[in-house]
């Protein structure tokens, strides 16, 4: 059994930051992909930001430059930078591990953390 746990949401004003971290924890072989989701109220999830297990990175339009997705192998945690907030970056953010036990790949998700960017 894998475990992630998430933490940093909260209410941020327009133009603040916040840093949320996604660890990862349980029966871990090794992780390759990681990512961060958002969903909005009355919206489908959507990719916000992807990693490899090599460093190779991908972002959605809406939060390129603002936002930087990077992990720390050692660890099996995955963070996410978010400069520049925005109020249509209010979500509820999911972090996402495919994760290697037993010879298999596995899609892992945490619980979600709320983001909410408003004055």
């Amino acid at each position: 059994q894998v475990q992630l746990v998430e933490s940093g949401g909260g209410l941020v004003q327009p133009g603040g930051s916040l840093r949320l971290s996604c660890a990862a924890s349980g029966s871990i072989f090794s992780i390759n992909d990681m990512g961060w989701y958002r969903q909005a109220p009355g919206k489908q999830r959507e990719l916000v930001a992807g990693i490899t297990s090599g460093g190779s990175t991908n972002y959605a339009d809406s939060v390129k430059g603002r936002f930087t997705i990077s992990r720390d192998n050692a660890k099996n945690t995955v963070y996410l930078q978010m400069n520049s907030l925005k109020p249509e970056d209010t979500a509820v953010y999911y972090c996402k591990a495919v994760v290697v036990h037993s010879l298999y790949e596995y899609d892992y998700w945490g619980q979600g953390t709320q983001v909410t960017v408003s004055s």
